[in-house]
């Protein structure tokens, strides 16, 4: 062939060229911005986490490191157990690292919770029967990852870490904590970790949908795309996607792409008829138990080339494209309509006009409260970030305004003015707020516990029938303490926060409860009395060296109404310490009430012993002095009673009751 042949055979062929995707790629234009569609989705991938088995732990510790965007947040966080047949409910602590202020809604029904936090950035209405632990001082003021090591070094001291998730902007959270059997011993933190059963949660997904316009296609057709990424482990799971499309008459000419791993099938759940793009089997939620799947069907797996592939479908406009981790559910809201538009109209770039969030801005009013003084403080950054413009902050009296003090507003009073009511030790009052953007007035009941007219009682009892108090105990012997409050409120429920005794210099401090739980085998929290009297039992251990002679017992009440900041208070009492066998010691009331009755018995069990001798040896013809037995039986009853003595003890005998 000569060069005037081969010169239109090269230039065919470039021209077929030119029409390759290569090609293509470079001709679709479409520039994502985001637009008003809204996307929803519940995953368990994490970027960064570890879940761990460790059957034996006592207490087992999850830890939360959560990040957001915003300067205030609200987070639901619900935690979950399996019913545990016949075993000791573990005790679970949760860990919340948080770099923005929270406002937390917790529900952890029947689990015995304690929860770690930085209260200064976590506003919470704390549930029953979930106790607090603060975190190591210092740790909000160190960058990040040393405050992140801080805190594992913490946690791990407190027990074993059964898992850790880092998240970012969550708004919902699930952990479970049922056993993980095939997980490891450990807890080593991995990226993009797949957190399996034990935990599920909801992102914030605000600017996540963007769409556009592709230039050149005629008609009105529009795409919507869902593209999932790969996950940590590669295992068969179904991914359930909802469409919603404002449609309210007729389908729409609509497409929607769904591309994903090839272990992923899909279960779609659509309120309009589209045409369907997938990678792997899907099904329609309408047509139960059939199975559809586009064979020698490969969609690419990039952005630019899903885009390619809706314009190759004839789409003039992609009206959603997300991308997501690796999901459970997906739901998807649009307001275009497809086909039934009769133009093609621009998409929607700019975000919705945003209002003030009312209620996040009421539950940042948290009462402070000291002895005679209410105090709740605004931060000015966190308004404005709710986007909340606030004219005038009260009390239910007009008069008292909050104070501008450059950074933040502060209302503050005495439980005396400003419409403050005292009703059984209960200071009420309600702050009102006006909004620049409303013309209805918020108000909040608001709350505080006058302190000064409170008094605690502790008192150590020797019976369980709390008759006679008493300043001393024996070692070895169990003491039963009961700590009142008067007058009794019923708006106020103390509890038990924490206990010790303290046995310096002689031996080291004995913790009897903590973070209102028995610390130990030893001790026994016991039912409240009708009037909510606190009560617990504990054992002192029998043997210490040296022996002390004194100790200081010592409790801390708890309290907090609906809307008041958590108060507490500490009560003491000093206490002898009795020794078994010190010379000269004044025996208490049981000892001797013991001993009484021992000797009594033994008198008793003598005398039978003696006249069962008497009766059974003696000649029918002749008498025999009742003392010639008298010696072996005394002697053989005081053998018995030393070996009784000394077979006293109790599984606290030997060690501490921590």
């Amino acid at each position: 062939m000569d060069r005037s042949t081969l010169s239109p055979v090269v230039a065919l062929l470039l021209a077929i060229c030119s029409l390759s995707p290569t090609s293509l790629a470079d001709a679709v234009h479409c520039d994502l911005q985001p637009v008003d569609n809204e996307v929803t989705y519940i995953t368990n991938q994490a970027p960064k986490g570890c879940v761990a088995q460790v059957p034996n732990a006592t207490v087992e510790v999850h830890i939360l490191f959560l990040e957001f965007s915003r300067a205030l947040s609200q987070l639901d966080l619900t935690v979950q157990m399996s019913k545990q047949n016949g075993t000791r409910a573990r005790e679970v602590l949760l860990v919340l690292d948080l770099d923005q202020m929270v406002h937390l809604r917790l529900q952890a029904p029947g689990i015995p919770l304690q929860l770690a936090y930085n209260h200064q950035h976590v506003i919470i209405d704390m549930p029953q029967g979930v106790s607090t632990v603060p975190l190591p001082q210092g740790v909000s003021a160190v960058p990040l990852t040393a405050s992140r090591s801080q805190v594992l070094t913490w946690a791990g001291s407190k027990g074993a870490i059964t898992s850790v998730a880092e998240l970012n902007d969550p708004k919902n959270i699930l952990l479970r904590l049922d056993p993980a059997p095939r997980s490891p011993s450990s807890c080593s933190l991995q990226p993009n970790m797949d957190m399996g059963h034990r935990l599920e949660w909801w992102p914030h997904t605000e600017g996540l949908v963007r769409g556009c316009g592709l230039e050149g296609v005629a008609g009105h057709k529009e795409a919507h795309i869902l593209r999932v990424l790969p996950g940590s482990e590669a295992r068969p799971r179904t991914v359930t996607v909802e469409v919603k499309l404002s449609c309210t008459s007729g389908d729409p000419d609509a497409v929607l792409i769904l591309q994903g791993p090839p272990y992923v099938s899909w279960l779609i759940d659509a309120n309009h008829n589209m045409k369907i793009r997938a990678t792997g089997n899907y099904s329609i939620k309408i047509f139960p138990g059939k199975s559809f799947r586009e064979e020698h069907l490969v969609l690419p797996d990039t952005p630019q080339g899903l885009l390619e592939e809706a314009q190759r479908l004839n789409a003039s406009k992609v009206a959603s494209f997300v991308e997501v981790p690796l999901a459970s559910a997906i739901s998807l809201q649009a307001s275009s309509c497809g086909g039934l538009q009769t133009s093609p109209t621009p998409v929607q770039t700019t975000p919705l006009k945003e209002t003030c969030n009312e209620g996040l801005l009421m539950s940042l009013l948290q009462p402070n409260c000291s002895d005679d003084t209410m105090t709740l403080e605004l931060k000015k950054n966190l308004m404005w970030s709710l986007k909340c413009d606030i004219s005038s902050l009260t009390f239910l009296d007009p008069r008292c305004q909050a104070e501008d003090r450059g950074d933040q507003l502060v209302l503050h009073s005495t439980y005396s003015s400003c419409g403050m009511k005292v009703t059984e030790s209960v200071v009420n009052n309600e702050v009102v707020v006006s909004l620049r953007s409303s013309s209805s007035l918020q108000r909040k009941a608001v709350q505080c516990i006058d302190m000064k007219s409170l008094s605690f009682q502790l008192g150590l009892y020797l019976t369980p029938q709390f008759l006679q108090a008493s300043n001393a105990i024996e070692l070895g012997q169990q003491g039963f303490v009961q700590v009142s409050m008067s007058p009794p409120t019923p708006e106020i429920m103390p509890k038990l926060d924490s206990c010790q005794l303290d046995l310096k210099p002689e031996a080291d401090t004995v913790e009897l409860i903590q973070n209102q739980a028995a610390k130990g085998s030893c001790v026994s929290l016991l039912d409240a009395s009708p009037h909510g009297v606190m009560r617990f039992s504990f054992l002192l251990r029998g043997h210490m060296l040296p022996t002390p002679k004194a100790g200081t017992l010592s409790c801390t009440v708890a309290m907090r109404l609906g809307t008041s900041s958590l108060v507490r208070r500490t009560v003491s009492m000093r206490l002898n310490i009795v020794s078994p066998d010190m010379p000269g010691k004044t025996l208490v009331l049981p000892a001797v009430l013991g001993i009484t009755f021992g000797a009594f018995l033994i008198g008793a069990l003598l005398t039978a012993a003696l006249w069962y001798i008497y009766s059974h040896t003696r000649p029918p013809s002749k008498r025999e002095p009742v003392v010639a037995v008298a010696a072996p039986a005394s002697s053989e009853s005081s053998s018995t009673n030393h070996s009784i003595g000394s077979t006293q003890s109790t599984p606290c005998s030997t060690s501490s009751m921590a």
